[in-house]
């Protein structure tokens, strides 16, 4: 049986890009975890997304062993918009390295996972990495440290995850610093779910880390949330492949699988316990909730079944995606898919066309709206939903409350970048070289490109971290685009009434580009309800009908003339415009343009 001393569990939390998973794998090596023939950068991170990217999506634990010790590392995202992933981790340890890049100091995602940690009594171990680098700045880093976390410079280890230096010194602290479990090994079984995947040959594989009693093959296990009863069929570690043994005890961290079929049954931050006790719940967390919203289709309409095959398979394993069957009298059958953010939205839409070989269309991405009509509050999360204009009494979007850390010489660039997008700056403070600008702005505004517009005005030096806030009333407005009299659907879109005109004679001149000249004239037009605020004509594409009359008498050619221009009439009024794919992202590259 495990004693419970000789355990640490513990996290790896920063911001995006400081090193997380390179001292993951600095951690593997130095504890013979994994051959080091066997070791390649990013280890724990096992989709080819994460590696490109650099980032880390799902969150992965694995367990080491070092001088008696029994290690659990859970490597957590660090991109905003998976920070779900990271709040699981957290829950699940007792202690953390504050990993601080020591050329980049202090950033958003920093601070805001700091402060989830110490909520939740995680004893912190600050490690500046790095150092290797020598190009910093040595005061800069002291007053950031001291006066945006109130971390005593003293306390950092430095290190070099890329190299190796002092990242024994950092296992050393682990053991000493990090408190081991609580738990009583002989109450009944109660452990709580940091994640789960699905498996093919295994069916639901269950992430957990146990904190009372202890579970083992042939046991009956209940889920508290949904009172599902299942039987074990097998448990395990993460060594960091899955490692079959007897049995967990309180304070491990590992896995059961118990033929369980679907995903749903195991909800994230759920308690579970054995079938017979009667067990308080482990105090959960957020359930990862939908901000962006978006539809996809297939770019061939025989590929649906396809697409609809990859959907549930991503799904499988990204608990965070919600999608349901639409259809649109333009794009044919789709899906309607829900994400936590931007970055989400692009990591699955590259998933499906990568992974599944499927060229799908995406809708321009909204959000989740309230409106008031008919004296009922209804909840849409797409322009298709949207009720007529005369019957809204009010419409209410989502505002998000934001930190963005800057030098302060951009200070003037980014109160017009926030104002730009109806957003607020609602408190300042200087911190050394820099500033912690505090804002409110509305989520639609802030989902498309506002973190890249944030980047390119501060050369890079931005870093940006977000929440939700509350719903507020906005005047806002649904714009059809009409292409031949005909409304495209996938093409409408939800913006303020300010901003409406500006974006629609955008759109319209850029549909008229893309879509092209068709055999008879035609017109693109922006519409709220029945007014149209911008038009465009397309001339039509002429042939030369003369083009084999060499002289002759000059009522042949007019009657040539004549008989086209009858033909372009007919067809204008039966043609049809054929819609380009790149149509369809004309609308999210322009809506948030300035």
């Amino acid at each position: 049986m495990m004693i419970m001393e000789r355990i640490r569990n513990f996290c790896i939390i920063a911001h995006i890009d400081h090193g997380k998973s390179t001292l993951a794998d600095r951690l593997l090596e130095m504890t013979n975890t994994v051959d080091k023939e066997k070791l390649h950068e990013q280890f724990l991170d096992q989709m080819d997304l994460e590696r490109e990217r650099g980032i880390t999506i799902k969150s992965h634990p694995v367990r080491m062993e070092y001088r008696g010790y029994i290690l659990n590392l859970i490597d957590t995202p660090g991109h905003v918009d998976f920070s779900y992933e990271v709040s699981r981790a957290l829950r699940s340890c007792e202690g953390a390295i504050l990993l601080v890049d020591v050329t980049q100091g202090v950033q958003a995602q920093t601070l805001a996972n700091y402060l989830q940690a110490i909520n939740l009594n995680l004893k912190i171990i600050p490690v500046f990495n790095k150092v290797d680098l020598q190009n910093y700045n040595e005061e800069f880093l002291r007053k950031q440290v001291e006066d945006i976390l109130f971390i005593p410079f003293e306390d950092f280890e430095k290190i070099s995850a890329k190299t190796g230096y002092n990242v024994d010194k950092v296992l050393d602290r682990i053991i000493k610093e990090i408190p081991s479990p609580q738990g009583n090994l002989n109450s009944p079984f109660r452990a709580l779910i940091f994640d789960a995947v699905y498996s093919s040959y295994k069916g639901v594989i269950v992430y957990i880390r146990v904190f009372d009693g202890k579970i083992k093959k042939g046991d009956k296990i209940r889920f508290y949330s949904t009172g599902r009863v299942f039987e074990v069929e097998e448990v395990g570690v993460f060594k960091p492949f899955y490692k079959e043994v007897d049995m967990l005890s309180a304070g491990e961290v590992g896995y059961f699988c118990a033929s369980i079929k679907d995903l749903n049954e195991t909800r994230i931050g759920d308690t579970v316990c054995s079938a017979d006790s009667n067990v308080e719940p482990i105090s959960g967390f957020k359930e990862p909730k939908q901000m962006v919203f978006c539809s996809f289709y297939p770019a061939d309409g025989d590929d649906y079944s396809r697409l609809e095959d990859a959907i549930l398979k991503l799904k499988l394993n990204d608990s965070a995606l919600f999608f349901e069957k639409e259809k649109s009298n333009a794009l044919g059958y789709g899906f309607k898919c829900g994400f936590l953010g931007l970055l989400h939205m692009q990591i699955v839409q590259e998933r499906l066309e990568r992974h599944f070989g499927i060229s799908v269309i995406s809708t321009t991405p909204t959000v989740k709206y309230k409106i008031v009509y008919d004296s009922q509050e209804v909840e849409i999360d797409s322009p298709s939903l949207w009720p007529d204009n005369k019957k809204i009494e009010k419409v209410l979007e989502p505002y998000i409350k934001g930190k963005i850390i800057i030098p302060h010489e951009f200070l003037s660039e980014i109160i017009k970048l926030v104002q730009d997008r109806r957003g607020e700056v609602t408190h300042i403070e200087k911190v050394g070289n820099l500033l912690i600008i505090e804002i409110e702005a509305p989520l639609s505004e802030i989902i498309v490109d506002f973190f890249d517009k944030l980047k390119s005005y501060t050369k890079g030096f931005a870093s940006f971290d977000y929440e939700f806030l509350e719903y507020r009333e906005s005047d806002l407005v649904k714009v059809d685009i009409l292409v031949h009299n005909v409304k495209i659907d996938a093409l409408s879109f939800i913006i303020h009434r300010q901003k409406a005109y500006y974006a629609s004679r955008k759109i319209v001149q850029k549909l008229r580009e893309t879509i092209g000249k068709q055999l008879f004239e035609y017109k693109i037009q922006a519409a709220i309800g029945a007014r149209v605020i911008a038009s465009e004509s397309v001339k039509p594409l002429r042939k030369d009908v003369l083009a084999k009359c060499y002289g002759g008498d000059v009522t042949r050619k007019r009657k040539l003339l004549e008989k086209q221009k009858e033909g372009k009439k007919r067809m204008k009024t039966i043609g049809k415009v054929s819609i380009p794919q790149e149509a369809f992202w004309q609308v999210l590259s322009i809506n948030n343009e300035e």
